[in-house]
C-alpha cells in the first residue's frame, strides 16, 4: 500500500496536506470519534453555548484547566515529524490541520493553517487582546486555588472530564484590559472557521497537485469540503486513517494504517540526493 502512495507522490509532487485528531493520538491526546467514525464520548461544547450561558463557560473553564495542562506537556509523535520532514524535502505546500494542539508547529512544519484556531491563545470577544493561554492558566489557579488537586479524565482538544460539583462555583477569568469575555482561539463546535482561512485553503488546493488527509475521520464539514474541491478539480484525493472516513468512496487511495507507521515508512522512500527532492525507486 505504500508503493502505492509512493508512486502517487511521484506523479503529484506538491502535496496539500490535512490531518485530524487521528494524528496526535501518539501524543497521547484522544480524539472524539472511534473507527467507525462515532462519537467515543458526550458531545463537546457549542459556539453558542459558551456565548450565551454562562454555567456553560464555567463547565467550559473548570474542565480545561485540567486538560489544559496535559495538552501543553504533549510532544509531537513520529507522524508530526515526518511531515515536517517532507515539507522540508519539498513535498508539502500548505499542512491544514483541524486540531487546535499546534504540534505541527513544535514538530518544525512551517507552512501551516491552524484550520479551527489554536489552544495556545484565548482572546477577548469584546476588545479582541489576545492572551497567552498560560496567563490565563495562572488567573483560573488564582481565581479557584481548590481546584489544583483534583483528577479528571484527558479528554480532547485540552477538555477533562469533572464531576459537577466542582463546576456549581467555579470562577471565570475575565478580560484584565476591559473586562469583557475570554474565549479560547478556536473554532467550537457550531462555530465558522473564518472566511479568509477558508480561502486560503481554497486557493492551496487550487494549485496542489494531490490532497493528502492523515487521520481524520473527515465527519467534520470544514475539513471534508477541501476534498470535494480537490476531486471536482480532478486532483487525486489519498487518505491515510485506520478507520472509516467520509471521503472513502471518492478517494484515490485509501490506507487504513496509522498515520505514524505509514508515514514513516514513505519517509524511507525519499531521496534527497545531490540536494535535489526524488522518491527513490
Amino acid at each position: 500500500m505504500i508503493e502505492a502512495l509512493v508512486h502517487l507522490i511521484a506523479d503529484c509532487p506538491r502535496l496539500l496536506v490535512l490531518t485530524g485528531a487521528g494524528i496526535s493520538v501518539g501524543s497521547g491526546i484522544p480524539t472524539y470519534r472511534d473507527d467507525a467514525g462515532r462519537w467515543q464520548r458526550s458531545d463537546p461544547i457549542q459556539h453558542m453555548e459558551f456565548i450565551q450561558q454562562h454555567a456553560k463557560r464555567q463547565r467550559y473553564w473548570a474542565r480545561s484547566m485540567n486538560g489544559w495542562s496535559y495538552v501543553a506537556r504533549s510532544r509531537p509523535n513520529a507522524a508530526h515529524r515526518a511531515l515536517a520532514q517532507l515539507e522540508a524535502l519539498g513535498h508539502v505546500s500548505l499542512l491544514v490541520t483541524q486540531n487546535v494542539d499546534r504540534l505541527h508547529q513544535h514538530a518544525g512544519s512551517q507552512r501551516v493553517v491552524d484550520l479551527h484556531g489554536r489552544l495556545d491563545q484565548v482572546q477577548c470577544r469584546s476588545c479582541g487582546l489576545t492572551v497567552d493561554r498560560h496567563v490565563v492558566q495562572e488567573e483560573l489557579q488564582e481565581l479557584n486555588p481548590g481546584y489544583a488537586s483534583f483528577q479528571a479524565e484527558i479528554r480532547p482538544d485540552g477538555d477533562a472530564e469533572v464531576a459537577d460539583h466542582w463546576v456549581a462555583n467555579f470562577q471565570v477569568p475575565a478580560c484584565r484590559a476591559c473586562g469583557g469575555m475570554l474565549m479560547p482561539a478556536v473554532v467550537f463546535f457550531g462555530g465558522s472557521v473564518p472566511r479568509e482561512r477558508v480561502a486560503k485553503v481554497q486557493q492551496a488546493v487550487e494549485e496542489a497537485d494531490a490532497v493528502l488527509v492523515v487521520g481524520s475521520s473527515l465527519m467534520v464539514y470544514s475539513g471534508y469540503r477541501f476534498c470535494r474541491q480537490a476531486v471536482e478539480a480532478g486532483k487525486p484525493l489519498a487518505i491515510i486513517n485506520r478507520g472509516t472516513t467520509r471521503a472513502d468512496e471518492i478517494a484515490t487511495l485509501k490506507l487504513p494504517m496509522d498515520g505514524a507507521q505509514a508515514l514513516a515508512a514513505l519517509v524511507q522512500q525519499l531521496d534527497p540526493a545531490q540536494g535535489s527532492l526524488r522518491l527513490a525507486h
